[in-house]
């Protein structure tokens, strides 16, 4: 406790950088003693960079993915939160450097941290820009990414235009606009319909968009009660797209989350907020809390006091990559700023 005491705060925000880096899946070594057969995902220490200018720098962190050379990291103490986007541009210096003994293209992820707050950017992006994250990306991910031509923001711009065969005026609206904003590197949506306009079905329409036009790996469809959880998963087994002969779950795997394990082959995950509270937090749920809306029950009162935010850990099991997309039913709007900061991803809410 007293050499933690006695640290400087540059030190304390590595140990956190650190401790979230080896949650995720890194190994963590010093530029001296590397060994990339000792994990997938490497993290060297400041290993040498030569700049576009000729000056050798020494970034933080440099990420090596199956001894490729993936990504940077550069730590800054934590109360230089507030400036960090300032750091960006340092960070994009050190991507676009040249690692000592190797010949690489620009490394495509870039994190500045100071252990609490996170930001990352994918320069392989259209349009890249920095977004705060939960935690690091595995290097399982990374090397799944990079195994794609393209990332999936620059996959949203090849979306094709919507047949209106079978769709009424504004779910044409609502569809178009979604996609729209996507294509403008806009990662938050809100649609707004009329009770009875269909939006499941809308939901199911621009689902099937993204899983097939824009390879999203795995969306999860929000409710906020079991009842609805069931209504949705029926809606999306009935749901027939024009352009296939072949049903929804004949192309795509639902799954309706009834305890904590998630199929690897799922790609529409439907679940209650209190399920996927609990699996965050690697607790079991008692089904009755499923049953009514977390905000007009004790179960959301008895997780959060004085309206701070949620508390939740990284979960290896569940990391923030799990899904590509998060579409939180109306009903949710209520409680959102209550999960936004462990929901970081492409948030769509209908």
């Amino acid at each position: 406790m007293s050499d933690y005491l006695n640290q400087n705060p540059e030190q304390l925000a590595r140990d956190n950088i650190d401790a979230k880096l080896r949650a995720s899946g890194w190994e963590i070594q010093s530029k001296n003693e590397i060994n990339f057969a000792a994990s997938l995902g490497v993290a060297i220490r400041e290993y040498a960079v030569v700049t576009e200018e000729g000056e050798t720098k020494f970034p933080d962190y440099v990420l090596f993915v199956d001894q490729e050379p993936v990504g940077i990291i550069e730590a800054k103490k934590e109360d230089e939160g507030h400036r960090i986007t300032l750091v960006e541009e340092q960070s994009e210096m050190y991507a676009k450097a040249k690692l000592k003994h190797l010949d690489h293209d620009t490394l495509p992820f870039v994190y500045e941290s100071t252990g609490v707050i996170t930001r990352f950017t994918n320069y392989r992006d259209p349009n890249p820009r920095a977004r705060e994250v939960f935690s690091f990306h595995r290097p399982e991910t990374f090397k799944d990414w990079l195994k794609k031509p393209k990332s999936l923001r620059a996959r949203l711009q090849d979306i094709p235009g919507l047949d209106h065969t079978g769709l009424r005026p504004a779910q044409i609206v609502a569809i178009e606009n979604l996609e729209k904003s996507f294509k403008a590197n806009k990662p938050k949506a809100l649609i707004q319909m009329a009770t009875g306009a269909g939006k499941t079905f809308t939901a199911s329409t621009f689902v099937y968009r993204l899983l097939k036009h824009a390879d999203a790996k795995r969306i999860l469809f929000l409710v906020d009660t079991k009842n609805l959880g069931e209504q949705a998963e029926q809606e999306f087994m009935k749901f027939q797209p024009t352009d296939d002969n072949r049903k929804f779950t004949e192309l795509y795997n639902i799954q309706r989350l009834n305890s904590s394990y998630i199929a690897d082959d799922s790609q529409v995950c439907i679940s209650t907020i209190q399920r996927l509270y609990s699996i965050l937090k690697g607790e079991e749920l008692d089904e009755n809390a499923e049953l009514e809306n977390p905000n007009e029950s004790s179960w959301l009162e008895s997780q959060a006091k004085k309206k701070e935010a949620l508390p939740v850990v990284y979960n290896e099991k569940v990391p923030l990559e799990q899904f590509d997309f998060i579409i939180i039913d109306e009903c949710h709007r209520s409680i959102y700023n209550l999960w936004k900061q462990v929901l970081d991803l492409s948030l769509i809410h209908i």
